[in-house]
């Protein structure tokens, strides 16, 4: 049997996630850091744990079949690796920046220099709008390049903008560049056990977005509660021992299922429970 080969990232902000995900999704994982491959034959995967950066190459020449690796990596990579779903881990937004009170709108990047780690991304974003600028390519810390006369302007991953803000700059313009941690594989192919494996991760994501809710309700409210909790397909509703009540089950997402229960609450539910589901298949 043909083992489906997945590409993890081996290190960086994505790496632990990552293995936690999929550990969710029934598989095995790694327990030295060291270890570059792992064979999970019980599930028919091998997993390779490589550079975040060179995991859309790899899914893209065919070497391997499925990584895991940002988008930001996606796009700048060039590689002929497609998005698959984005997993909800590892957000980021791309910005602009440049010295306090010295740019305020994208026109003023033309004729500029802009420095970035992520080249790529960075010059396509000048294309479609039709912007000329010298993109320079730094890795790793970006923003000490104005000062040093390398740079006009820089792109760079911005979270709380307290590092830029200790540098002297400020973002500008609309975002680059949302980014997650997304799933991949090469473009127009399908390889045998993608299906089953992308199943078992959308379960896993399905399941830290909902929670399963139960409650008993007085059969004349049951119309007013099933408005509140449509579940997936519908509730499972069951007759109580108590005469005129009924017990109800769905899944039901879990921002907002706090303020749920309160409403519930309000319209007679009682003994409403909350359990948290660790995997599902939709």
């Amino acid at each position: 049997m043909s083992l489906l080969r997945i590409a993890v990232p081996n290190k960086g902000s994505l790496s632990q996630s990552a293995t936690e995900i999929l550990r969710e999704a029934g598989y095995r994982q790694r327990e030295d850091s060291k270890q570059l491959t792992l064979i999970d034959t019980e599930n028919g995967v091998e997993f390779f744990y490589l550079r975040p950066r060179d995991i859309a190459l790899y899914v893209g020449e065919g070497t391997l079949d499925v990584g895991i690796t940002g988008r930001d990596l996606l796009r700048d990579s060039g590689a002929k690796a497609e998005e698959v779903t984005g997993l909800g881990f590892g957000r980021s937004r791309f910005r602009f920046a440049g010295p306090q009170g010295s740019y305020t709108d994208l026109s003023q990047l033309a004729g500029t220099r802009i420095a970035t780690s992520y080249v790529g991304v960075v010059r396509a974003f000048l294309e479609e709008r039709g912007i000329e600028a010298t993109v320079v390519r730094l890795d790793g810390a970006v923003e000490t390049s104005i000062q040093l006369g390398v740079a006009d302007v820089i792109a760079d991953v911005v979270e709380t903008g307290s590092t830029m803000r200790q540098a002297g700059l400020e973002v500008f313009g609309e975002t680059i560049l949302e980014s997650e941690a997304v799933l991949v594989t090469r473009g127009g192919s399908v390889p045998p056990g993608f299906e089953v494996f992308k199943r078992r991760i959308e379960g896993v994501l399905v399941a830290r977005s909902y929670v399963m809710m139960d409650y008993d309700i007085e059969s004349a409210h049951v119309t007013a509660a099933v408005a509140l909790t449509p579940g997936i397909e519908g509730p499972t509703i069951a007759p109580l021992h108590r005469e005129g009540w009924v017990a109800v089950r769905a899944m039901v997402p879990r921002e907002g299922s706090q303020r749920l229960m309160d409403d519930l609450f309000d319209i007679g539910a009682r003994g409403i429970l909350l359990t948290d589901i660790h995997a599902c298949r939709l």
